[in-house]
């Protein structure tokens, strides 16, 4: 890991670009730029513990991170893959046994500060946008344990959350301009690398995505209209690798986190 700070203007440029922190007035922005403390991760470095994961706000600034756990064998699989943005916080459910924690996809660059410096940086900020930028942290971690689609629908869905961040629309389709292997999607969707690739070549067949080298185009229309209709039936049974992938819009939310540095607390404290 490389601690060397690039200057303070690039990292206000990246944080401009965050629609997720868009709440924030250029005056809060360069108040976050000030106290925050970025440091630079290579592919496959470990950014946070699962410990660190709820121990201040955590913004990844460039590059593709990635949640990984252990799954019921004992390996390790990755179970979301983040554009930049906050990276989510952890909750307090019993699922230290899974040994969550962020690793860096790619090269990348990660800016953390603490809950008592982000307070003072939102002091200003509406209640409703403070509440909405929490929720959606949280509700990224209760996906990890929802859901029971059979494998064919939580790809063609991973494809269209992944199309939705990190997609370029193109002649063609959607060009997904990270390159995920089978082992990548395996780990997403809860499922084994041989079930998956199975699947691509299906979704290949069905003109769903075309190959381009390491990357896949993918016709959205195609997959939006597949998933209404499914081509046939299946009775395979979800047998869990790890937890689900999280996608960005699901229902209410019920944190169970009750000290003083759970979203609601703060904001409650704050009224």
């Amino acid at each position: 890991m490389d601690r060397r700070k690039t200057a303070t203007c690039t990292d206000l440029d990246l944080l401009n670009r965050l629609e997720s922190l868009s709440f924030l007035s250029p005056l809060a922005l360069n108040d976050l730029v000030s106290r925050l403390n970025p440091a630079n991760f290579k592919r496959g470095a470990l950014i946070l513990p699962e410990e660190s994961l709820a121990a201040g706000v955590h913004v990844l600034l460039k590059g593709v991170a990635r949640i990984t756990c252990m799954n019921p064998a004992g390996q390790r699989v990755t179970i979301a893959l983040l554009a930049p943005g906050p990276i989510p916080q952890f909750v307090s459910l019993s699922v230290n046994r899974w040994h969550f924690r962020c690793e860096a996809h790619s090269d990348c660059r990660v800016g953390s500060v603490s809950w008592d410096q982000f307070d003072v940086i939102t002091r200003d900020v509406p209640r409703s946008d403070l509440r909405e930028f929490h929720e959606n942290n949280l509700m990224q971690w209760y996906r990890f344990f929802g859901g029971s689609l059979v494998l064919r629908e939580r790809l063609l869905l991973t494809l269209l959350q992944l199309c939705s961040i990190f997609g370029v629309t193109e002649s063609r389709g959607t060009l997904l301009r990270v390159a995920f292997s089978h082992k990548d999607l395996a780990g997403l969707v809860g499922a084994t690398r041989p079930r998956v690739t199975e699947h691509i070549a299906a979704f290949e067949r069905e003109r769903l995505l075309i190959r381009q080298g390491r990357q896949m185009i993918v016709r959205l229309d195609k997959i939006e209209r597949s998933i209404s209709n499914p081509p046939h039936k299946t009775h395979g049974s979800f047998t869990r690798a790890g937890a689900q992938p999280q996608f960005p819009r699901v229902g209410h939310l019920h944190s169970q986190r009750s000290n003083r540095n759970s979203p609601d607390a703060r904001i409650e404290m704050r009224e």
